[in-house]
């Protein structure tokens, strides 16, 4: 045979190609990567619905419970969790390994959708995202002007900073954290309100 024969003639070369062997296997075995698990990120979609100004009870009476029960129907569901904040809800659901993350997603968009008569004319409408188990805040910007107001900034991160991060690859979410907003509380004077004939839906 070939590879007998060139050893036998020229043991050399054969000693020489075997210790390359021998080192190539070596080193390949330190860059081995050794898991006690598998690397498994489970398929996890969020629904996130925001009513401002309402109380965590509200929200919990309002949304979360309508959402619940409208995603029950879905297949494949493992886990359900739900938070409910003043003006925030928060809907995380687990679907099992085998199922496809994007179709898992598509199916809560169909279920939700019929939902959005049911929610308060105040609630936005509810934001579905994909969310990985193993993610998390990479980066913090912290954003600073000499001739903006803080209400300003924020306005000009949800305007123009958030749309042209999120395209960027590998960028999964942008979240823009104490930020302050425009309000107004107004009180009413009933009496005087009755006496225009206006109600407070004229007032808003």
């Amino acid at each position: 045979m070939l590879l007998s024969d060139t050893s036998v003639r020229r043991p050399v070369f054969a000693c020489v190609l075997s210790l390359l062997l021998v080192a190539f296997g070596a080193v390949s075995f330190t860059k081995l990567e050794v898991r006690e698990f598998p690397d498994i990120d489970p398929p996890i979609v969020t629904i996130e619905t925001t009513y401002r100004g309402a109380s965590a009870a509200v929200v919990e009476r309002r949304i979360t419970q309508l959402v619940e029960d409208r995603i029950s129907v879905v297949e494949a569901i493992k886990t359900v969790e739900s938070t409910s904040e003043d003006g925030r809800s928060r809907v995380t659901v687990e679907f099992s390994v085998d199922r496809d993350i994007d179709s898992a997603a598509n199916d809560l968009r169909e279920a939700v959708s019929g939902l959005l008569s049911d929610l308060p004319e105040e609630a936005e409408a509810p934001a579905i995202t994909k969310e990985d188990s193993a993610t998390e805040v990479m980066m913090w910007l912290n954003l600073t002007s000499e001739y903006l107001t803080p209400i300003e900034l924020a306005d000009y991160a949800d305007r123009y900073l958030v749309d042209r991060f999120s395209v960027l690859p590998g960028v999964a979410r942008i979240r823009v954290s104490g930020a302050s907003a425009y309000a107004m509380r107004v009180w009413i004077d009933r009496e005087a309100l009755a006496a225009r004939n206006l109600t407070i839906t004229d007032v808003e």
